[in-house]
């Protein structure tokens, strides 16, 4: 029996003993323990949103790798990938706007540059989190529904978690990422889209979880909870900062909240 469930049988018994009513408010502390028993034993969440890179797939290697490259076309070295693990996260056109000052025109080019060496070489160059696909078969056995939001293309994101980790297909509902038009790109913009696809009526119910701020204001901007993550790219002061709901270190902390 879950451990508050016996603090308030205990507790009801105690006011039973000291009440002249006995048998009135027995009646009463068993109404009470049977409502406050289907509170503890309700899920608050049916739905996650998962963010991919650095959430479910370890894929720092292959976006800095490909940054690096998109930056050298432009004359710019960084020698050390980890300067360019911002990298991991928000839209690659921002972050070449907003860490390199690139033009709207310039920021186009690299994005483009950028993926001619994704597709080649580094879509290859992740792995998925060790333990992951358990952990996924866990909240699918408790019944939830689970969907990938992510900064990705669509195309990226579903050659990742379709094609390249085939072990995704039967644990992942659905996949909502940016589109080649534009329409969707922030994560508010993929949170949002997968919203409307799911035809969520209470927002109350989705649950947003991932390793950079960008997931948290996202979830923020639609109305939703949200969880960091500190095994990603992100950590506990961005985290905070951001107004997430939760942070948790493992996979086994988020099955302990959840």
């Amino acid at each position: 029996m879950n451990f508050h469930l016996w603090k308030l049988v205990l507790i009801a018994l105690i006011c039973t003993r000291m009440s002249s009513y006995r048998n009135l408010f027995l009646l009463l502390q068993c109404h009470l323990i049977f409502f406050l028993y289907l509170c503890l034993m309700t899920k608050k969440y049916t739905t996650l949103f998962f963010d991919l890179d650095g959430t479910l797939v370890d894929s720092g290697e292959g976006i800095t790798k490909c940054a690096q490259h998109a930056l050298r076309h432009f004359g710019i070295e960084v020698s050390d990938l980890n300067l360019l693990r911002p990298f991991v996260g928000p839209p690659l056109e921002d972050s070449f706007k907003d860490f390199y000052d690139f033009s709207d025109a310039d920021a186009k080019e690299a994005v483009k540059v950028y993926r001619e060496r994704y597709f080649s070489k580094g879509v290859y160059e992740q792995k998925p989190y060790e333990g992951v696909f358990d952990f996924l078969a866990k909240l699918k056995n408790k019944g939830y529904k689970i969907a990938i939001a992510t900064s990705k293309t669509q195309s990226q994101a579903e050659f990742v978690t379709q094609e390249l980790f085939k072990e995704f297909r039967p644990l992942i509902d659905c996949v909502f990422a940016r589109d080649d038009e534009g329409t969707r790109h922030t994560k508010a913009d993929v949170i949002r889209f997968g919203l409307e696809s799911f035809a969520t009526s209470d927002k109350s119910k989705v649950l947003m979880i991932g390793d950079r701020k960008f997931d948290i204001i996202g979830a923020k901007e639609c109305g939703l909870d949200s969880m960091g993550v500190l095994y990603g790219f992100g950590n506990r002061p961005e985290f905070i900062a951001s107004g997430a709901d939760y942070i948790c270190s493992d996979f086994d902390e988020i099955l302990n909240i959840l």
